[in-house]
């Protein structure tokens, strides 16, 4: 039951108890107690809505950093992932398999705010040995939502 609730959640999290309740055929009540469970094991860590940004900044820069770094000792890469997730700059930080350790979504106001984080701050660290900067230039699906239209397909008109 706990993964229907949070598959439901995780589609539309303003989804209210009482549409829960009703899609899966139990009481409002076992539903709040199961939700308030989750958030209290923090199984559900917070909620969200999926913003087009660009209608709020247009001049908002995204990008992915992949990062390539030597593990401490006694912290593994936790240390140093830990301490790059404090930066305001960083949205979202994964560890990851492949050519790269770290993948890290990074958020600034100009592409010369996200260059000087990755020069100034996150190139400057000891432990980092490459970093790999790749700009967003367009979103099309984000946390499973699709972020643009479908165009109607419309036959072309023949006249005689």
């Amino acid at each position: 039951m706990k993964a229907n609730i949070i598959k439901l959640l995780r589609d539309n999290a303003r989804i209210s108890v009482k549409e829960i309740s009703e899609r899966l055929d139990i009481i409002e009540s076992e539903v709040l107690e199961i939700i308030q469970k989750l958030e209290k094991d923090h199984v559900i860590q917070g909620y969200h809505a999926i913003i087009d940004e660009t209608v709020l900044n247009k001049h908002m820069v995204k990008a992915l950093i992949q990062v390539s770094i030597r593990p401490e000792r006694e912290g593994g890469f936790d240390k140093i992932a830990k301490r790059l997730s404090k930066f305001s700059e960083v949205t979202s930080l994964y560890l990851v398999s492949g050519g790269f350790d770290l993948q890290i979504v990074v958020e600034g106001e100009t592409l010369n705010e996200v260059a000087s984080f990755v020069s100034q701050k996150l190139a400057t660290i000891d432990g980092v040995i490459s970093t790999e900067t790749h700009f967003l230039l367009k979103k099309y699906k984000e946390s499973g939502q699709i972020l643009y239209s479908e165009d109607e397909y419309e036959r072309l008109k023949v006249t005689p």
